[in-house]
């Protein structure tokens, strides 16, 4: 089966910008930020993003495009014999399946909403009674994945990349006109002090694990997606420019997305630390607040579900690519089989608050916590130390192996002084704190 390839660069950073673009910003990190006292959280999760998700982000690229394959063939491909690292590429493929169990469902939840403000059904519009409803849920799921994999079945060219080029561009500026709306706010310069100058007092061991894992989460490392679409571009251009632009665009996004919320929450007194239904019921507060605010609450709605079907799209890639490496299926009948898995999967999900009743750890949580916590708390930093050990010493792919596939090509390089900070600094910073999560972790 010959590999397919990305047709621009334009294409390729917005592409993978789409796939790091997503919940993770827009739903996840503003209502992290807030529960865990918001600048501070801010600054650590740039400093995870530079010193940890970066390096990753360049390994996991490098492995791809090293193998020109999927997670589950490329250890084989780049391990030494009777070596056993392909194990991970099965685990990856588990990891995908997971973020998608939920992350679909929560897309539906941001389509319903958009459908809602769009036809000016907002009366009685709330988050507890949406995520109760199993018509709606199960509705707006399928929706989520029939859309999502209708656009697969036109191939990588044609589907993927040209629809997510377009859904990204339309996203950045929709997002900006929304944030210079926030700062005409009343409350602008309170949520501002709030969102962007850190409060020391409030950075704890908590606060640090909550920072890794959402570094490691908005950038959708650590389970493979990153390594398939590697897998899809030539060697122009080396992979830690690359990187440093995706970042870019990923934590402009984040950072937008607080500029957005928070100024409109200090404005008509919302709670911060509202949770996951920061999003939803806190915004649609605000939205019937504001002069306007049907057509605002339907642009604000309308770019999450361009963020979050970008993601949606670029996991599904890689679940559709690894099925389809291993049976050697059509695409046409690899997304209709994965496709109706995932569907079958998410129910989990989309019905947990109403007919699959379930708490796995404190009471009042649901499948969808149990979901984000094998990926974000576990799947994610683990599958980052594999691929941080793998890549960087003699007993998996080597240092040299990584060094010349990261930096072939134009742009900046990885330098052999970083060496000790790969090999050393990154597994065992990401250690650490994955066990100071687990040690720490509410489970009842």
């Amino acid at each position: 089966m010959e590999r397919e390839k990305l047709g621009s660069r334009l294409g390729f950073i917005l592409l993978f910008a789409g796939c790091a673009i997503g919940c993770g910003n827009v739903w996840k990190f503003p209502w992290m930020c807030g529960q865990y006292g918001g600048g501070g959280f801010v600054l650590l999760y740039f400093f995870c993003l530079v010193i940890l998700g970066l390096p990753i982000m360049i390994m996991e690229f490098s492995v791809g495009r090293a193998a020109q394959a999927s997670p589950i063939k490329m250890y084989q491909k780049l391990e030494k014999k009777g070596q056993k690292w392909h194990i991970h590429g099965y685990v990856s493929f588990f990891g995908s399946v997971a973020l998608m169990a939920f992350y679909t469902v929560v897309t539906g939840w941001i389509v319903y909403y958009f459908v809602r403000f769009l036809t000016g059904n907002i009366q009685d519009l709330g988050f507890s009674s949406m995520i109760t409803n199993p018509g709606v849920n199960v509705t707006y799921l399928a929706v989520t994945v029939v859309l999502a994999f209708g656009i697969l079945c036109f191939g990588l060219q044609g589907g993927l990349e040209r629809v997510t080029k377009y859904m990204m561009m339309l996203l950045l500026v929709l997002m900006l006109v929304l944030a210079v709306h926030s700062f005409t706010l009343s409350g602008a310069a309170e949520g501002l002090r709030f969102y962007l100058v850190p409060d020391l007092s409030k950075i704890n061991g908590s606060v640090v694990v909550g920072a890794m894992n959402q570094a490691f989460f908005t950038l959708s490392v650590g389970m493979g997606a990153m390594a398939i679409f590697g897998s899809y571009i030539g060697k122009e251009r080396s992979l830690m420019g690359e990187s440093v632009h995706i970042i870019l665009l990923d934590t402009f996004v984040a950072i937008v997305a607080g500029l957005i919320m928070f100024p409109a929450c200090f404005t008509y007194g919302v709670e911060v630390n509202a949770g996951p239904s920061l999003l939803f019921d806190t915004m649609a507060t605000v939205f019937n607040h504001m002069e306007g605010g049907r057509w605002w609450g339907t642009l604000f709605f309308l770019f999450m579900v361009f963020a979050a079907l970008s993601t949606v799209l670029a996991v599904c890639e890689e679940i559709l690519a690894m099925v389809r490496e291993v049976t050697g299926w059509s695409r046409p009948v690899g997304c209709l089989v994965c496709g109706a898995g995932i569907f079958l999967i998410a129910l989990t999900t989309a019905l947990g608050y109403s007919v699959l009743h379930f708490q796995p750890f404190a009471e009042g949580t649901a499948w969808l916590d149990l979901w984000d916590f094998l990926v974000s708390n576990n799947i994610l930093p683990l599958g980052s130390l594999v691929l941080a050990l793998f890549c960087c010493n003699r007993f998996g792919w080597g240092w040299n192996s990584f060094l010349l596939e990261a930096n072939a090509g134009r742009g900046l390089k990885v330098r052999q002084w970083m060496k000790p900070m790969f090999r050393y600094v990154i597994p065992a910073a990401i250690l650490f704190i994955y066990v100071y999560g687990m040690v720490t972790f509410q489970w009842k």
